[in-house]
């Protein structure tokens, strides 16, 4: 598929007037096997909800290129941008910055941009820059460089992919820089009602008011506090005006029927 097609795709598929929707691709074995506790996830999902970007899909894959390939290219065309973490680093299982070549259809090899950043990083740190360390100058033709503010090594955006590291802390650093270049929609408003009753006490009530307010998402999560069921329930819109509306009529129901 060529580049001008995926873009064409992921606007009608991934963004309707100022809705702009993402997915997620988390890259490792490590955190298949459990090794290692995705966080990435979590912080990317808050990031972009506060930012107006809707978070649609999460997929995590092995170190496998051709799971990588046939994922970067299922979700580039479906939604308006892919961020994926993990496999830039140095180390022989680090295939993502290939993978993500070989799905656009690009060349790839040392970057002299990649390059200008890193040799003097190394050197001031009187370390030699390995053929292991080039490997992290090694970017797709066509993309342009994402700034690492921690440890240089760049990430890259290519068409709409994002490819930041693993690491948390330099994921966290990568997707700041690039959240300027980003398109954005109406932010996600939300709000949340505690309730110490369980979950069944609410169900019905919360299914009407869903029925009467079918564009604000409405979500109910139990729990035990103290030894007691509670439930929270939480609704999400971008739009203002009905956000609004929906949880005042909701916190009204519940006080006429004494359960707030």
């Amino acid at each position: 598929m060529t580049g001008d097609a995926t873009r064409d795709n992921a606007e009608a598929d991934g963004r309707r007037g100022d809705h702009v929707t993402a997915a997620v691709l988390v890259i490792g074995d490590e955190i298949l096997s459990g090794r290692t506790q995705d966080t990435n996830t979590h912080y990317v999902a808050r990031h972009l909800t506060q930012i107006g970007i809707d978070l649609r899909e999460v997929r995590v894959v092995a170190d496998d290129a051709a799971a990588i390939v046939e994922a970067v290219n299922a979700l580039r065309v479906r939604y308006r941008y892919v961020f994926t973490t993990g496999g830039i680093g140095p180390t022989h299982d680090d295939i993502t910055a290939d993978c993500i070549a070989a799905a656009m259809g690009v060349a790839i090899g040392v970057d002299p941009r990649a390059l200008a950043l890193m040799k003097p990083h190394y050197e001031r740190r009187g370390l030699e820059l390995t053929p292991s360390r080039l490997r992290m100058a090694r970017i797709p033709v066509g993309a342009e460089l994402i700034e690492n503010s921690i440890s240089v090594a760049p990430g890259f955006m290519i068409e709409n992919v994002i490819v930041m590291a693993g690491v948390p802390a330099v994921m966290q650093v990568m997707l700041d820089a690039v959240t300027p270049r980003l398109a954005t929609g109406r932010r996600m408003l939300s709000d949340a009602i505690d309730l110490d009753v369980p979950e069944g006490a609410i169900a019905e009530l919360l299914a009407e008011h869903q029925t009467a307010f079918p564009d604000v998402a409405m979500g109910s999560y139990p729990s035990f506090r103290t030894g007691k069921p509670t439930v929270q329930l939480v609704l999400r819109s971008t739009d203002e005006g009905r956000w609004r509306a929906a949880v005042e009529g909701l916190k009204s129901k519940l006080i006429q029927r004494g359960i707030m």
